[in-house]
């Protein structure tokens, strides 16, 4: 697995890899992650990639977050 780029947004820790002929965007934040693979030929260059660290996109990513933590707490409060 080769590492592309990593940065940080919002608080969330975006990780873009390469394997497999996938890129593997990984977002973070606090004990919950988020995982999203797509085939090479789908993209035409990695930079296009960005696209997916804002907008519609991102805001999906961060209400889901939102959404994680959520349930977490609340299952961890029950036991």
């Amino acid at each position: 697995m080769r590492v592309i780029k990593e940065t940080v947004r919002n608080d969330i820790r975006i990780s873009l890899f390469s394997w497999n002929n996938k890129y593997i965007i990984k977002f973070e934040q606090g004990g919950v992650e988020q995982t999203f693979k797509v085939d090479e030929t789908e993209i035409a260059a990695e930079k296009d990639l960005d696209s997916l660290f804002e907008g519609e996109f991102f805001e999906s990513v961060k209400k889901r977050f939102h959404e994680m933590q959520k349930t977490l707490r609340n299952s961890l409060e029950n036991i």
